[in-house]
């Protein structure tokens, strides 16, 4: 039987990893990276830092998965997705076929956590569902973007007796849920928060959280929403990529919102 692990890494600082992750690492014969692009070339470069820090001298042996084009502006988006993470699971079931073999162990390092807005748990589940290669999957968890946006801006995520909501930017609309409902919002490559008029919002962002590049930025959103949307697009045309989230807060009046707060490379690292 051929083993593979989905293990958790956190959110950019190697720290994050926990002690489970590590145990699960000392396994591992074989790390299954997708490789995204040359703009992405850091995320590959930080999983393989992770693996030599934390595989203590075990041999293994490092397989590069190219990642299959995607439409990104589909008339379709779920049927997109559904047609992408078809091709990831046929071309891995290949790949495993070819690099995995019997009693071995296999994993992919998941950035966040494998069950928040990652897709290889489910690509993975289509490639035992098509029977044809026996996998034992196991799920390691780990520290997610939500968990280092709230600890770097220190606040609590929920309001008292208040509802969460995590949504994306492409789902996001002019109406947030009303008293303190807090919003998530992950995968907003278009700074869909602009089109929000609220006067009595706030918002918590964070880019390339727990990396020496990360930029946080908080309070009122009618002040900030500019600022951040041009933040972003520097941040991203200098490294040619950028991972982002932010959080959504309504406030019962002006004297509770934070004034604006701009925190920026203040890790220590």
């Amino acid at each position: 039987m051929r083993r593979l692990k989905l293990i958790g890494i956190g959110a950019g600082n190697p720290d994050y990893i926990t002690i489970q992750a590590i145990k699960a690492l000392e396994q591992v014969d074989v790390v299954f990276i997708t490789d995204k692009g040359p703009n992405a070339a850091d995320l590959v470069d930080a999983r393989k830092d992770i693996c030599e820090h934390y595989m203590r001298g075990k041999p293994y042996r490092s397989v590069e998965i190219p990642d299959p084009q995607r439409d990104r502006a589909p008339v379709c988006y779920e049927a997109a997705v559904t047609r992408w993470h078809e091709e990831r699971a046929l071309l891995y079931e290949k790949v495993f076929h070819a690099q995995l073999q019997d009693g071995e162990c296999g994993a992919f390092l998941i950035w966040g956590d494998p069950s928040l807005y990652d897709s290889a748990l489910r690509v993975i589940k289509r490639v035992i569902e098509r029977g044809t290669l026996p996998l034992d999957l196991e799920v390691i968890p780990g520290i997610t973007s939500i968990q280092a946006l709230t600890a770097r801006h220190r606040i609590p995520l929920n309001e008292i007796g208040e509802t969460v909501q995590i949504t994306t930017g492409r789902r996001l609309t002019e109406k947030l849920p009303a008293g303190g409902t807090t919003t998530v919002v992950l995968l907003d490559g278009h700074c869909a928060f602009k089109s929000l008029t609220s006067e009595d919002t706030d918002i918590y962002w964070g880019a390339y959280l727990g990396t020496p590049d990360e930029i946080l930025l908080a309070g009122p959103l009618k002040e900030l929403n500019e600022q951040i949307e041009q933040t972003r697009a520097g941040a991203r045309a200098k490294k040619g990529w950028i991972m982002d989230t932010y959080i959504l807060r309504k406030h019962e009046s002006a004297s509770e919102s934070p004034p604006p707060v701009t925190m920026e490379n203040d890790r220590g690292n």
